[in-house]
């Protein structure tokens, strides 16, 4: 396929069951026949997800993206053979630990991908961009400051709308019913707020998520206009 539609998620989830190496190899940079050039979209999904393999302890050598023609046999079976040798020598991806942070940055990834949606929109021609195109402090401050969205049962108005357009289906609710965001299945994406017409869903950022409203109190307050 196109290396425009390399996504995070692709990376991630492979090394979540167990590959020890992912290599992606795109045609040549400015040499795109299509106006949208996806690899210089590849290019900044592998530079933002070194940046995150770095945060949770990876090795960023585990992944290696590449650009070539097919015409680059020789190249290519070259890249291919450091890349095994690199993995060999690091050995496999047993960590345990690490596949906790992995899966953590799988619910994650909506959430990264509207953080980080400016940048991974940026044609890098110059190669000496690519490595501070995304900082580790900015890193650090994008996984330090994810935000959580909770419905405000005072003005919840039992509508439907974020429950008919939550992509995780993370929503519980019903007419009448006080609508409630399940935590553990929200991804971050912050489209509950964005269909919200009543202001009822706030997103928390470094502050812990109010208690669900008990069953017994779930009777709307506020009737939809």
């Amino acid at each position: 396929m196109c290396t425009g539609r390399v996504d995070l998620k692709h990376i991630f989830y492979a090394f979540f069951k167990g590959i020890d190496g992912v290599l992606v190899v795109g045609c040549r940079l400015n040499e795109c026949k299509f106006a949208t050039e996806g690899n210089y979209h590849a290019l900044n999904v592998g530079l933002l997800a070194k940046r995150i393999m770095e945060h949770i302890g990876m090795d960023p050598r585990r992944l290696r993206v590449e650009f070539m023609s097919s015409a680059d046999g020789p190249l290519f079976a070259r890249t291919v053979k450091e890349m095994v040798e690199t993995i060999r020598q690091m050995g496999p991806l047993e960590d345990g630990n690490l596949k906790g942070k992995i899966e953590e940055v799988l619910k994650l990834i909506p959430y990264i991908k509207i953080a980080m949606r400016e940048k991974l929109t940026v044609k890098l021609k110059d190669p000496s961009l690519w490595e501070g195109h995304f900082t580790r402090e900015e890193i650090t401050e994008l996984f330090n400051n994810v935000p959580s969205y909770w419905i405000d049962p005072e003005e919840c108005r039992a509508c439907m709308a974020c429950l008919r357009r939550c992509p995780a289906n993370a929503i519980d609710g019903g007419k009448k019913l006080v609508h409630i965001i399940n935590q553990e299945k929200c991804i971050k994406c912050g489209t509950c707020m964005e269909a919200c017409r009543f202001g009822a869903v706030k997103k928390l950022v470094g502050k812990p998520v109010p208690p669900p409203v008990p069953e017994e109190k779930r009777s709307v307050k506020k009737e939809a206009a």
